[in-house]
Order: structure tokens, then C-alpha cells, then sequence
């Protein structure tokens, strides 16, 4: 009787050792895009659309497009928008894998964000939207995170909406990173085997997380979504079995939540840490709340911030940023984008230059925590943070 043919698992997949040949794979792999689902009619804000991901090759990303809008009508009250409009339409994207629930995580701000840090050559610049005063709002052409093919229908953070009622079209989009990148596939998913469980879960926003509305005043959303996948055939060898690459990892986007920031030093330990892990990216805001319901990020300069820096150990401190004005302009130039003066963001970016080198190893680096210190002058009102890792962990067993 035959010997039984060594398996190792996979991201809770059992495959056959002799199938894992990345060079392999990537010489007879062809890259697919196809339309996962399409929604004729969004679940509404506050609700959540699932939906359940085709077992078909290796996943790499899933991109979201909502297409839609939203009628205002004043009635006599006034309508507004908040610092949260457009992007985190998208209030949390989730994305679960065999078991490994909420891989994604995170607001769709957030998910914009990362793509732009990620492909480098992706830039916002000459894009105008409006953001800022009254409607259609200050039109900026930096800083957005905006692609000229999109609409926002309405400016971020801007009052005087008109609504007599007023029709405003929306075309918006997301990608979602289930890979860390679409070159080695480093976190990508095998999903073509029944064994395979992936769901994409999409929390709407409800409406006052978008609008400030008074009076009788209505803001009517109503649009379609499409979900496409970014996919890989899965080739087989000469013996039959399929081929794959190394599918070892996952890659995960985690937004965690700092419910108070003050005046001075604010050191916040990151949640999840553990052995395991490789931390790629971090990257945060904070945000200011003078009015009640409206977010608004705190830009990153030299009045908003002192120190911003990554910690570890009893207080190893690697990199430290005098204030907020030289970090983001070492963030300015490595994105090629301004993500601190309207987004508020900053980040310490391990994988942009050289991942293998800079990225940090959880396992050793112990008591991972980041530091923003915001001034004595600044005020803040009700003001929180909101911070996102971007890891890979191990998937797989012997």
C-alpha cells in the first residue's frame, strides 16, 4: 500500500506538499477579474450587505463600488455634512477567512488610505473637491485621496447644503487588500476548494455618522453596489495536482479606537499584538469633536503636534518625530500624497522601501505602543483616536 502523500496546512487548508512551487505557479498563473455580486439596491445606512465570496483560484483583493445617491430636501431646517463623508460611507469592512474572522476590519477612510500607500504611484494631486465651508465647499487638489473617475456629490465637512429637493449623484470606491501586494501574493487566499469559507461583510454608516441635519430637513440615500474580485488561476502540474504559492501568511487591516486624547504625551499600547506577527504599517488620527456628532480630523503640523513616534520594550524608541510638520512631510513624500492636512493622519510605514527589512517582528519587538503628543495650546473637545495595523501572521501548520 502506498505511502500517504505529506499535506501541510494552509491557512486552514490542507494542500498537498508537492503542489507548493511559487516560481512555478507565477510562470502559468493568469490573473482574472470578476463580478462577485452585484446589488441592485444597497441594504441601507445602518444596515450591512454580506456577501459570501465564489470559491474560484486564489484571492488577492476585492474592490467595492457604490453607485447612487442621495436627494436633500430642506423643508425649512439646513443640511451639513460631517468629516466622516464620503469615505466612511463604508462605516466597517470585514473581511473573514476559514475561521479567521475579520481580517479586514476597519472604516472605508481607512481602506482608502492604505491604497494610496500602498502603490506609491497612485496620487490625489490635481483632483478638486470640495472640502470645507459652505456648499459646494473649499476646492483643494491634494489631500482628498480622491480619484478623478469619482463623485462625491456633496463636499466633506461643508454646511448650506442646498435641497429644494436636490439630487446629488455618487460614484464612489474601494479596494480591499485581502493580499499585502498582487506580486508575491503575500497573504493572498486559496480559495478554490469546498473547504473554503470567505464572507466580505459591509457596515453602512448610519446617516448622522454623514449628515448634520435641523429642522425638516432629509438627506434620502439609495444606490447599487458591485463587488469584483481580483483573482489568480490555479494551474495543475504534470501530476495532476494543482499548483500553488506560498500561502502561508495572512495579511489583516485592523482599525482600533482610542475612546480619549488629551493635552501633552498620549501613549496608546496597540491591541492584538503577538508572536507571529509582522507589523508593515500604522497608522492613525485623532480627531476633534467641537461639534457634537462631527469628527473632525486634527491636521498634522507643527502647531497640532509635538513628538509622534513608535515605541517598544521599556521604552526603546526607534523613530521619533519632532513635531507634526517634518512627519508629514517625510509622509508627503513617501505616498505622494498630503494624507496629514485634511485626512489628519500620520503613520510610521515599515513595507513601502523594503518590507523584508523594515517591517517589525512582534514576536521579539514586545510591548508595541505609539506616541502623539498634542500640545498645550491645541484644544481639544470630546477628541479620540482611531489607529490601524497592518500585519501578516502565520496561517499555516506543519
Amino acid at each position: 500500500m502506498p505511502a500517504p502523500m505529506p499535506t501541510q496546512v494552509m491557512q486552514g487548508i490542507e494542500v498537498p506538499r508537492s503542489s507548493i512551487n511559487p516560481q512555478q505557479f507565477f510562470q502559468l498563473t493568469r490573473r482574472l477579474t470578476i463580478l462577485e455580486k452585484n446589488l441592485a439596491a444597497f441594504a441601507g445606512l445602518g444596515s450591512t450587505d454580506t456577501v459570501s465570496i465564489l470559491q474560484t483560484g486564489v484571492l488577492a483583493g476585492l474592490m467595492i463600488q457604490f453607485s447612487g445617491q442621495v436627494t436633500v430636501t430642506l423643508g425649512g431646517g439646513t443640511a451639513a455634512t460631517t468629516g466622516r463623508w464620503p469615505y466612511d460611507l463604508i462605516r466597517a469592512c470585514r473581511f473573514s477567512a476559514n475561521g479567521q474572522s475579520n481580517l479586514i476590519n476597519c472604516h472605508g477612510g481607512a481602506l482608502k488610505l492604505r491604497e494610496i500607500m500602498h502603490r506609491g504611484d497612485l496620487t490625489d494631486r490635481g483632483v478638486i473637491q470640495g472640502i470645507g465651508g459652505a456648499s459646494p465647499g473649499t476646492s483643494r487638489q491634494q489631500g482628498s485621496l480622491s480619484l478623478n473617475s469619482e463623485s462625491w456629490g456633496v463636499g466633506q465637512n461643508v454646511t448650506a447644503i442646498a435641497g429644494a429637493p436636490t439630487v446629488y449623484p455618487i460614484e464612489l470606491e474601494w479596494y480591499v487588500p485581502v493580499a499585502f501586494d498582487s506580486m508575491t501574493l503575500t497573504g493572498a487566499i486559496f480559495a478554490q476548494t469546498s473547504a473554503t469559507d470567505l464572507t466580505l461583510a459591509i457596515d453602512w454608516a448610519p446617516l448622522t455618522d454623514l449628515f448634520i441635519l435641523t429642522g425638516a430637513a432629509t438627506a434620502v440615500f439609495s444606490g447599487a453596489v458591485n463587488v469584483f474580485a481580483e483573482l489568480y488561476s490555479i494551474p495543475q502540474g504534470m501530476d495532476g495536482n494543482v499548483i500553488v504559492p506560498d500561502l502561508s501568511v495572512f495579511h489583516s487591516v485592523i482599525e482600533s479606537r482610542v475612546p480619549v486624547i488629551a493635552n501633552g504625551d498620549n501613549e496608546v499600547r496597540l491591541s492584538g499584538q503577538g508572536v507571529g506577527k509582522q507589523l508593515l504599517r500604522l497608522f492613525g488620527k485623532t480627531l476633534n469633536q467641537t461639534v457634537a456628532n462631527n469628527p473632525v480630523p486634527v491636521p498634522v503640523n507643527a502647531t497640532n503636534y509635538g513628538n509622534i513616534a513608535w515605541r517598544f520594550g521599556g521604552n526603546d524608541t526607534p523613530e521619533v518625530w519632532a513635531n507634526g510638520f517634518a512627519h508629514n512631510h517625510r509622509t508627503e513624500k513617501l505616498f505622494d500624497c498630503d494624507i496629514g492636512v485634511f485626512g489628519g493622519w500620520w503613520c510610521h510605514d515599515f513595507a513601502s522601501e523594503n518590507a523584508f527589512r523594515d517591517s517589525v517582528d512582534e514576536g521579539t519587538a514586545t510591548e508595541l505602543r505609539f506616541l502623539v503628543n498634542h500640545p498645550v495650546g491645541l484644544i481639544l473637545t470630546n477628541a479620540f483616536a482611531e489607529y490601524v495595523q497592518e500585519t501578516v501572521s502565520i496561517g499555516s501548520a506543519a
